[in-house]
């Protein structure tokens, strides 16, 4: 037999067990957008010799509803992902929402040897992939010994 028993409220014992890790853990963040670990779109940034190369995670957007803009070395990523929610007036209850819905916008400084004239942006399978140029003068180059 387990020594386990929970009662008749089922609910009410996960939330009791959902305030005990917050105070574990030191609690979670209210919303998807409140950590920066959990921030929308997650990105992965990397580097070739030629460009710097950025993929944004953002399924379920259109591509006309992403603006991708630099400015000042900063590239900022924004958006709008829309609820997949049933109208208010549906009986249907929600009892948890991990899928985040609503205005978004990331900004991810460039390094110095970004090239804000060599941009490149393409949409596809949710993934915005997003290819910035380095300048010339930043590239590796191979310098002859006299």
């Amino acid at each position: 037999m387990s020594d386990l028993y929970f009662g008749t409220d089922l609910f009410g014992e996960f939330d009791r067990l959902q305030q005990q890790m917050a105070q574990l853990f030191g609690g979670f963040p209210s919303s998807i957008r409140a950590s920066r670990f959990d921030a929308f779109p997650q990105i992965n940034i990397g580097a070739t010799n030629e460009s710097i190369e950025i993929v944004a995670f953002a399924p379920g957007i259109n591509a006309n509803e992403l603006d991708v803009s630099i400015d000042k070395g900063l590239l900022t990523i924004s958006g709008e992902r829309k609820s997949t929610q049933p109208d208010t007036g549906s009986e249907t209850r929600t009892y948890a929402q991990e899928r985040f819905a609503g205005t978004f916008r990331r900004v991810i400084e460039l390094p110095d040897t970004a090239d804000s004239d060599k941009v490149q942006a393409h949409y596809e399978n949710g993934c915005l992939s997003i290819s910035v140029g380095k300048r010339e003068s930043s590239k590796p180059r191979a310098i002859t010994v006299q």
